[in-house]
């Protein structure tokens, strides 16, 4: 996964426990693709701040995987179910075949809320 991808997706997980200047200032950024000087301008703000808060804001997303590790977790068990979704679809045509895809794209699909 690039460095973008793991931003956004770090960002996904531990977003709510920003404070709302932290989630706006990184949402423009990552989401929104704005600069320094966009996000300043908008918010009413220094570029410098942009940038502290966005640097901060960083650390703290790392902290929280470091400790808690759930996009790494995410990230395995969605390979897990591809995995099992190749092999499983590589079989026959069967009704349980069917059966068991349909289970896996439920799981596949909770896992993404």
């Amino acid at each position: 996964m690039d460095e973008f991808g793991r931003k956004a997706l770090l960002f996904d997980f531990y977003g709510p426990l920003l404070t709302p200047r932290q989630q706006e200032v990184y949402d423009y950024s990552c989401s929104e693709d704005m600069s320094l000087g966009e996000i300043a301008e908008t918010l009413g703000i220094s570029r410098q701040a942009v940038h502290d808060n966005l640097r901060r804001t960083e650390k703290i997303l790392e902290e929280y995987e470091a400790k808690l590790g759930l996009a790494e977790k995410f990230l395995a068990i969605e390979g897990h179910v591809e995995n099992i979704r190749r092999s499983v679809s590589a079989m026959d045509d069967s009704q349980e075949t069917r059966s068991v895809l349909k289970e896996i794209d439920a799981i596949d699909a909770l896992e993404r809320r």
